[in-house]
């Protein structure tokens, strides 16, 4: 890696709300298949994967947004301009 680049903190706060995402989202799709014993309330909703999924979905638009070759090639495009 190039002395003086950086990285965008979004970039990694997307990869974290990505990871977390899909473990919620496969846990939540893994006790949709097998449910537990005691069910919570609101099992019904299967908050889990809904919420699983919007992390996920996040987490990949932030990551692609804040990515480290669009950043590469973004600075390029500005410094031939």
């Amino acid at each position: 890696m190039k002395s003086g680049g950086h990285l965008s903190i979004w970039f990694f706060t997307g990869i974290c709300l990505g990871v977390n995402g899909f473990l919620i989202f496969v846990t939540g799709i893994y006790e949709t298949i097998h449910p537990p014993a005691n069910k919570v309330v609101l099992f019904d909703l299967h908050a889990n994967v809904w919420w699983g999924g919007i992390l996920l979905v996040i987490g990949i638009i932030y990551s692609l947004k804040f990515s480290p070759a669009r950043e590469r090639k973004r600075m390029q495009i500005e410094g031939k301009s």
